[in-house]
Parts: structure tokens; sequence; C-alpha cells
């Protein structure tokens, strides 16, 4: 297929532009979708109001891992007898903070820019919104307007923003967001944290371990998004770092004083006292401003999708013929960046064959499908200890009317981990689909056991029957060993 090239023109209402596809929204999801629609053959312009790079790299993924890591590799080190003799002292905060920053590219997009340059994608600053049919309308910083056309599809890939929950007072004493933790200057003595899921979780590892007194409150568990035992592990692990937990709580009321201490009112008539409050009680779609009414949509909501990830009416049907799309969080499939760029780089590849006049293969695990969204969500929790899971839990299987069978085991008790840590503790969990004898969900706890998950994700993704996983041969003495010593509980359990 010969690359179509953009065609400009100027006007009343500023510049008019072509591109085969326009993406809003330059974060790793629309990146992904841009690159793939260009190394297909096509033209592609992505439209960005902030920083090129997106939540993940400046506000979430990348920086808060950097803020986790030197407190993991000093735990791993003090877990170990010599080693832990050899770590002596506190961490130095400044050092972590600087760190943090280099991953976050002090905040400045340049090399993310050098990087669309270089693959031939346009970039378009400023706010995009959907003017009608394949239109989309850019304002600049400076009031101008840009107006791009798109030949055959346009992208939503807008993310989504941290929820402030309607708490009285809470936003009169200026929480912070998950944005404002990561990007953090100085480490309060005091932190509260609403919400015990994934980023209430990790903030509350990073800042015990910065030194912060952290209070979580939590209306459920401690990650309630995964097997219980492994929020459990977590939970017992916090409270030993000294993190005070006050779960199935919540907070009613919120004001900061003279001081500048913020003061929460508990349900039962306590109070927490904190220097700052993070609010981590989930996400919203930034899906306000887009123009979403010029097709019949209603503006803030998430964007229902097909298995093509076409935007869909309230019936069903793709709007307005089909052209319009979303993939990432804003479609609320997986709010994961990696399962947003699975399917950013699923959908380019679509829009390229669609446009070359072939069909994209939309069959379960097909070469354009999204079906890991459905049954192979891949998830690490880098908290202390870490949690890696993928696809069903147990409960989420037995809910799908799938007839489970569950093996457990010790992960402290295999010997790759009894080499790793002293007093390792953590423990593993097949959910298997007894009918079909082939695993649906796994999920660890423990330290360092993110590097198990991808092999856990290839035996889901591949329905590998168990009888064939019996023949992959766990090296000795790794952790891996765990596969073994799940595959013969299970075997002993039925």
């Amino acid at each position: 297929m010969t690359a179509t090239t953009p065609g400009s023109a100027t006007g009343a209402a500023g510049a008019h532009e072509t591109y085969d596809v326009v993406i809003i929204g330059a974060g790793p999801v629309g990146e992904n979708v841009a690159d793939r629609v260009v190394q297909g053959g096509l033209t592609a312009a992505i439209v960005e109001r902030e920083l090129v790079g997106g939540e993940c790299s400046y506000w979430a993924c990348m920086p808060t891992k950097a803020l986790l890591r030197d407190a993991a590799a000093v735990r791993a080190a003090r877990a170990l007898p010599a080693a832990g003799r050899a770590v002596s002292g506190e961490l130095d905060v400044d050092a972590v903070l600087r760190r943090r920053d280099r991953f976050a590219s002090g905040w400045n997009d340049a090399g993310q820019v050098g990087w669309l340059e270089g693959a031939g994608i346009t970039l378009v600053r400023g706010n995009g919104r959907i003017a009608g049919s394949r239109s989309v309308t850019v304002t600049h910083a400076d009031g101008t307007i840009t107006v791009l056309a798109a030949r055959h599809a346009v992208v939503i890939a807008t993310g989504t923003s941290a929820q402030v929950p309607p708490i009285p007072g809470l936003a009169e004493v200026k929480p912070w967001t998950s944005r404002d933790a990561a990007a953090v200057r100085t480490v309060p003595e005091r932190l509260a944290i609403i919400g015990g899921g994934v980023v209430g979780s990790e903030m509350a590892t990073a800042f015990s371990a910065l030194g912060s007194r952290v209070t979580v409150i939590s209306q459920t568990r401690m990650l309630p998004g995964v097997e219980t035992f492994a929020g459990e592990h977590v939970a017992t692990a916090l409270e030993a770092a000294g993190v005070t937990l006050h779960l199935e709580a919540e907070a009613t009321a919120a004001r900061r004083d003279a001081a500048g201490a913020v003061h929460l009112t508990m349900g039962d008539g306590g109070v927490v006292t904190a220097d700052e409050v993070l609010v981590a009680t989930g996400r919203t779609p930034n899906t306000k401003d887009l123009g979403l009414d010029h097709l019949g949509l209603a503006a803030g909501g998430w964007l229902a999708v097909d298995e093509s990830l076409a935007v869909v009416d309230e019936a069903g049907m793709p709007v307005d013929g089909g052209w319009l799309y979303a993939a990432g969080d804003v479609n609320a499939r997986a709010l994961l960046t990696h399962h947003g760029k699975y399917q950013a780089r699923a959908l380019g590849d679509a829009i390229a064959a669609r446009a070359r006049g072939d069909r994209p293969d939309l069959s379960a695990w097909g070469r354009h499908a999204v079906t890991a969204d459905e049954r192979a969500v891949t998830q690490v929790v880098f908290t202390d200890p870490e949690v890696a899971a993928v696809g069903l839990s147990a409960e989420t299987a037995a809910a799908a009317g799938i007839e489970v069978r569950i093996a457990d085991y010790d992960l402290g008790a295999v010997a790759g981990a009894s080499l790793h840590a002293d007093g390792y503790r953590g423990q593993a969990r097949m959910v298997i689909d007894a009918e079909r004898n082939v695993l649906v969900g796994f999920t660890a706890v423990g330290p360092d056991v993110a590097e198990l998950l991808h092999a856990a994700t290839i035996a889901v993704t591949a329905e590998i029957p168990l009888e064939r996983l019996w023949h992959a041969v766990p090296a000795y003495p790794t952790i891996s060993e765990i596969w073994l010593r799940l595959l013969e509980t299970d075997g002993r359990d039925h």
C-alpha cells in the first residue's frame, strides 16, 4: 500500500490538514496507535494538550516505581545476613527523588517528541475536540485553531484522571492525587491515604519507606481486585512497616486547620490527622471536553466499544458508521498501561488492514483481537511483597460459570525462595478450568514475584493443557519451581 500524504489549507477558521488517522491523546496508547498505522503505510497526526508520553511517563508507572525501587533493593539486601550487615543507615530521600526525576525526564517531553518525529508522526499541540464526522478541531495555547480531517479513523486515547470522592470538606483541603504523590518534592511527616487499591497500597509502601507515618483508610480490604490471600499478605507487611490500616472504614469529613494539618473524621467518630491526604479511590475518564455531543454521546462518561474497539451507542451500534475508536483506559476494558498499548497495537494494525481493503481478524486470539482484556489481564502491584496476577481469580472464574479447581502452595517452601531471602513469605495459586484442564488464572504474592508473571501469562493465553505443563521443567533451584509444586498439589487434590 502506498502511503498517502497529509494535505493542508488555510482559511478563516485557521489551518486545515488531512491525515489518514487522527489520534487524540499522546500517551503510550496514542503513541502506539500512531506508530502502528504509520508502519502500515498511513499518515497520522496525534493531538496532545499536556506532555507527550502521558500519565505513565510522568505521573504514574515510571516515577512511582522509581520511588519504590530503592526501598525494595534495601529490603532485599537486609533479607540476607551478610548483605544485610553491609547495608547501614537510612534511605537518602533526596537521592531517591533525584532518580525519580530522571525517570520522569524532568517533566520535559523533548525526548518523546523526538521519537514521534523520527517515527513520521505529526504532533499537534492543543486541546482536541470532535467537530463532526471524521473531523477534529485543535485549539492551541494561543487561541488559534487547526482543523484536522481523518480519511479513515479518529482514535480517542485520552486516558483517565484521579477521582476525588465527595467527602464533605475534602476538596477544600486540596488533597493530593496520584500526580502529586508521584511528583512530590517534600516527603510529609504524616500522610493519610484514602483508598486501599493499587495506588493506595503502592504509595503507602513508598512513603512509609521514605519516612512518612502513613495511615490508610479503605472502604474495602486491601487490594480488593486481587485474590484475598494476596491482599492479606500486603496488609500484614504494611502494618509491620508501621503503616496504620483502617479497613472497611470511611472518612466522612475533612478540614485543614490554621497550622496546616488535615483532620479526617471517621465514620466511627475517630479522627485521623495528617500533614497531607492522598486520594486513591479510582479513576474518571477524560471525556468531558471532547465534543462527543456532536455524535449524540454523553460527555464525561466511559466510552463503550465493540470487539474492534469502535465506539458504540446505547444500542451497541458503531457511532456514525464506525470511524471513531477508543483505546486504553478511556474504554474501561482494562485500566493498565500495558493493556492499553496492547489494544493500540491491535487497533493500529486493524485500521491499516481496513485501509488496504483487508478484513481484520477479530476472532478469539485473532491478530487484531483484544481477547487478553477479557481472559488474561496481567498486573503487578509493586508493594512489599509484590503481587503478580493474570487471568481470573477463583471468585471471578466461579462467577463466570467455570467449574473451578484451585491449587495453592506456600512460596516460602520452594528451594529457590529460601535461597532468595531468609524468612521468605509468600503464596501462589493456580485457578484451573476443571472441564478443559487448562489454567485460567494465576496469582503470586511474595518478594520479587513480578518476574514469575509472564510464564503464567503464556500458559493462560496459550490455553496449555496441564498435562503438557508437566513437561515444562523448572530450573533448580529457582522460585519458578513453584510451577512443579502447584502441579503436584493439583495432582494430589483430585
